[in-house]
């Protein structure tokens, strides 16, 4: 297999259509999650050949996967270096998480104003879920049920370019979201918010629930500067 340092590189025609099938689709998920882990680490060239024997893939099919991250923003095609993991600095990440701090408190109050019962009872269920990982320590699938929720809470509002600039900043704080609940500590304060979350959007109070999704933005920074 060949390495993927053509990726990216001068005279490049762009990046051409992205084939989605059930392997693009696996393959996506794989590497994204060995993003949000850690163990594809930011600043890593990812080499076609390494990836390929290590998920057992040719390289057609992994270097589509490698573009659609790139398009999420998880991953750059480099000049002369090829697709290598996206590194945001400390301002990158408080810049981006003050502008999701706003909108998501935006989509919030208008969740509380449009959404229905069943549309509360879904998210509540999700929140059981997650709450579920938590307590059996299973930190991936906890952590995707809480970006779901979020994603929930922001399409409820009903505005299309909040749900699509909100989508676009989540996917790229990924990593960043994940490790802010490294330690037991800062897992239990952020699944602790979540319950007032809930609570805010059961009981339909607005003010309340941009509150609560604006103070857990607040304290997501406060929880990964430190990291960074």
């Amino acid at each position: 297999m060949d390495d993927i340092s053509s990726l990216g590189q001068p005279g490049d025609s762009g990046p051409g259509p992205i084939r989605r099938t059930a392997l693009h689709d696996t393959l996506v998920t794989r590497l994204r999650d060995m993003i949000i882990e850690g163990r594809l680490e930011p600043g890593m060239r990812l080499h076609e050949g390494q990836l390929g024997e290590q998920l057992g893939v040719s390289r057609t099919p992994l270097r589509e996967a490698i573009k659609y991250l790139a398009s999420e923003g998880l991953v750059e095609l480099v000049p002369s270096r090829g697709a290598v993991v996206k590194r945001f600095s400390p301002k990158d990440v408080q810049d981006m998480l003050t502008v999701l701090r706003s909108l998501e408190e935006l989509a919030g109050r208008l969740a509380c104003q449009f959404a229905t019962d069943t549309d509360v009872a879904r998210i509540r269920a999700m929140h059981d879920r997650m709450v579920e990982c938590y307590q059996t320590g299973d930190r991936l699938e906890y952590y995707k049920l809480n970006q779901a929720i979020h994603t929930a809470i922001v399409a409820l509002s009903g505005n299309t370019p909040l749900v699509e600039i909100q989508a676009m900043l989540q996917t790229r704080l990924k990593r960043i979201r994940f490790i802010g609940h490294e330690g037991p500590e800062k897992w239990a304060a952020a699944v602790s918010e979540h319950e007032e979350m809930i609570a805010a959007l059961e009981a339909r109070d607005q003010d309340r629930l941009a509150e609560v999704l604006g103070r857990h933005l607040s304290n997501a920074w406060e929880r990964v500067r430190g990291a960074l």
